[in-house]
């Protein structure tokens, strides 16, 4: 007799909302919960101007966010140019990151799949690495187009490798991208290998964090996220498409490997913005989209307008969990990522049986 698993027969949220309501008002729900997260960015974003490793008076934060000068320099100074410019990188790299993740998801049809299959980590690494052994970078600011470049450069090459002479597929993308990283990861640790002040430098970057990030940055980056997001949001119907198999999908007239380009070009502009910004975080990519596929079921449409809230919320309040645990010191948004990210998955992983829909 074969076992039954104990969460056999137990809808999950997205199975219920089908079930148990007719279209009009599940999409009232999903617009509901989707209203409901964006109230969820907000609180989140509170959190970190209010809380960190210096306890600051709410008066206090609140006069230095409306302009005053009548409180103490030094705490205004923490809450202006350290707490505000990193929550805002928090926010639209979350986005970002959450948003590309589910793009690379559906276009791989892989649910492990996260950003960095693309290369894209790999390749923004060894850019901040050259920036800083050949070039003498010292400072986030100056890494930024370094890693974006790097970023691109990779994807493009790894999209490359993958194309063949019928174009990309789900299966040459992950075993291209995995044989592009695993080269790059090799050139990047041999460099920092011989330079031991490389080496120290960019430890702090690699890691993933969102401390002395500058907001301005956000703006030079501004018009990639855009289009990047843009992009992700419209191919949502497409990805649906995608997931029913390529030849079906060429059976409903959808031009596959169209989309296969504009997806990647949406994940290039989305990760390489959020790597270039934050550092190769892990985890969020992976973990928002399967967290927004629990809420709203399969369908990549919905799937992606709750993973910009949900990755904004995940690394805005990891980068705040941060502030709070090692006070006086600080732990990195990415490593609070990977320790919450983790379980997440891991618990995810178990409710569906194994197997992540």
């Amino acid at each position: 007799m074969t076992a039954t698993p104990r969460n056999a027969g137990k809808p999950g949220a997205a199975e219920l909302l089908s079930a148990h309501h007719s279209p009009a008002r599940r999409r009232l729900i999903r617009v509901l919960g989707l209203g409901g997260l964006l109230v969820g960015v907000l609180v989140a974003v509170g959190l970190s101007l209010f809380l960190g490793s210096r306890s600051i008076d709410v008066s206090t934060v609140l006069e230095a966010l409306s302009g005053g000068r009548s409180g103490d320099a030094v705490e205004q100074m923490v809450v202006l140019d350290l707490r505000v410019p990193r929550t805002i990188v928090g926010v639209v790299a979350g986005a970002a990151l959450g948003l590309a993740g589910t793009l690379m998801q559906g276009l791989t049809r892989n649910p492990l799949a996260d950003p960095g299959l693309l290369g894209v980590n790999s390749g923004a690494s060894l850019a901040v690495v050259i920036s800083i052994a050949v070039f003498g970078v010292a400072s986030p600011a100056g890494y930024i187009w370094f890693a974006f470049l790097g970023a691109t450069v990779a994807a493009v090459l790894v999209y490359a490798v993958a194309s063949g002479r019928t174009g990309p597929t789900p299966l040459s993308l992950t075993l291209a991208g995995a044989a592009v990283t695993a080269v790059l990861t090799a050139l990047t640790t041999l460099v920092l290998l011989r330079d031991l002040d490389t080496l120290a430098q960019y430890r702090f970057w690699s890691v993933g964090s969102l401390v002395a990030r500058d907001a301005g940055t956000v703006v030079t980056l501004a018009p990639f996220l855009l289009v990047g997001a843009v992009l992700a949001l419209v191919l949502g119907r497409s990805l649906n498409g995608l997931a029913l198999g390529d030849d079906v999908a060429r059976g409903l007239g959808q031009r596959v490997g169209l989309t296969r380009v504009v997806a990647g070009i949406a994940v290039i502009l989305l990760c390489g913005s959020a790597t270039s910004l934050a550092g190769p975080l892990v985890f969020v990519g992976l973990v928002v989209p399967h967290v927004a596929r629990r809420l709203v079921g399969a369908d990549f449409r919905w799937i992606a307008a709750y993973s910009l809230p949900l990755g904004a919320i995940l690394l805005v309040l990891a980068d705040t969990l941060g502030r709070l645990i090692a006070q006086p010191a600080e732990l990195e948004a990415g490593i609070v990522v990977a320790v919450i990210g983790a379980p997440v998955l891991i618990a995810l992983v178990r409710r569906d049986r194994g197997v992540i829909r």
